[in-house]
């Protein structure tokens, strides 16, 4: 496998300013959506996608601006809330092609709510993992491989706002501009590196991925709630935090600006039980909230009302192995097969030039460790526990070029305890 080289730009990267083609007028209407649609059906090769969110501003995970561009098509920026119900004839010319994204997995999801899917895709920060690159950012790649600087611009702006200013459309236009020729020039990399089928199968993987499912005990992720130490506390901010999520997805606005955390937390540890003593902390005595304080003060009576029996443990229940921190004392053999596996994947890692995350999983590797039973594999050959950890890997939901390079060393690791 070659090694990875990290050339710097010969020269001062050119400054990408403006699309080559200039700047597109927005899609906001069934007779431009079907001309756009005609012009990318005439385009020829690889369709470069991206998608603007208003992610810290909305709830929902929806697209509020979608960017295309393929050769010999030019460049499409489609506003989607007003011809929301009129993609599909998009969605036949667009679906059957290869997609190319810059960390697909955060737009995949609202496109996908829109009927749009890829039949092939190609991620190039996704790839700039594989082929070991220390920084993955679309701007840091495209000065990396092409030559050019992107500026920063308008990625965590408010795009569910109208009108969209020209500044704000110029950068989402730029950010699909190189991308085909982006992925192209990490597809010869990835080739002379031997990765190309690695590549193939992580792609489709987070192509077939869908959205994550969302995790457990949700609140339990509010900041600062470490500091409260009773159940009872915790009970008050659950209440609150699903008030507050419910609010929240009604209006399709973030959560953290219907009620920030720190107001959640501070409303438990002070169990205020009358409207004023609510309104005396902070925030809930600001004019916003001052006109849901009984919303509030009413999570705060129904987490008072509930029983022993139903307040919530003071530490998160876990399925699977327990923090790390507590292996040595519970199961010092596991701890040991863990450092060793650690230190395996650490050495793979080097060789091969791609960050141990992305090699395998952490919690994939942790369960390894944690679920072996060496006594019921007494005389295993190493064979024998390569095929095992190869059992594990498959139904973890590692991809076949994973288990081929980290079975082995992770049978090794199992083997010294």
């Amino acid at each position: 496998m070659s090694d990875v080289s990290d050339p710097a730009p010969a020269h001062a990267a050119e400054p990408l300013l403006t699309p080559a083609d200039g700047l597109p007028e927005v899609v906001d209407n069934t007779r431009l959506l079907g001309e756009a649609v005609e012009r990318l059906a005439n385009g020829t090769g690889p369709l470069a996608v991206d998608a603007e969110r208003a992610s810290g501003f909305r709830y929902s995970n929806r697209a509020y601006l979608l960017q295309f561009r393929r050769a010999g098509a030019g460049t499409v920026l489609v506003d989607p809330i007003p011809v929301a119900a009129d993609l599909a004839p998009l969605a036949e010319v667009i679906n059957p092609l290869e997609w190319v994204l810059h960390s697909a997995d955060q737009d995949l999801p609202g496109l996908d709510e829109l009927g749009l899917r890829p039949a092939a895709l190609y991620d190039t920060e996704l790839a700039g993992r594989l082929a070991g690159f220390d920084r993955v950012g679309l701007a840091a790649i495209v000065e990396r491989m092409l030559g050019l600087e992107l500026k920063k611009g308008h990625g965590a702006a408010d795009w569910s706002s109208r009108p969209l200013p020209e500044s704000w459309l110029n950068y989402a236009a730029l950010d699909v501009e190189v991308l085909v020729e982006l992925r192209d020039a990490m597809a010869e990399v990835l080739e002379a590196q031997g990765k190309t089928e690695w590549a193939a199968e992580e792609f489709e993987h987070v192509r077939l991925a869908g959205p994550p499912k969302p995790k457990p005990d949700r609140w339990r992720r509010t900041s600062q709630i470490h500091s409260l130490k009773s159940t009872r506390a915790l009970a008050a901010v659950r209440e609150l935090w699903q008030t507050r999520d419910a609010v929240a997805s009604k209006r399709d606005i973030a959560p953290g600006r219907v009620l920030p955390d720190s107001a959640i937390v501070a409303a438990a540890s002070a169990d205020p039980k009358s409207v004023d003593a609510l309104r005396a902390l902070p925030v809930f005595g600001g004019p916003r909230q001052r006109r849901s304080s009984r919303l509030w003060l009413d999570a705060l009576e129904r987490a008072r009302a509930l029983p022993d029996s139903d307040l919530p443990p003071l530490t998160q229940p876990f399925t699977g192995p327990p923090p790390i921190n507590r292996w040595s004392r519970r199961h010092p053999e596991a701890a040991e097969r863990l450092t060793a596996a650690r230190a395996e994947m650490t050495t793979l890692s080097e060789e091969v030039h791609v960050p141990v995350e992305n090699l395998l999983t952490p919690d994939l590797v942790r369960r390894l460790c944690w679920d072996y039973e060496p006594a019921e594999h007494v005389g295993a050959s190493e064979a024998d526990l390569t095929a095992l950890v190869d059992h594990t890997l498959d139904e973890g939901g590692a991809r076949p070029w994973q288990r081929r390079l980290t079975g082995p060393v992770l049978a090794r690791a199992l083997a010294t305890k």
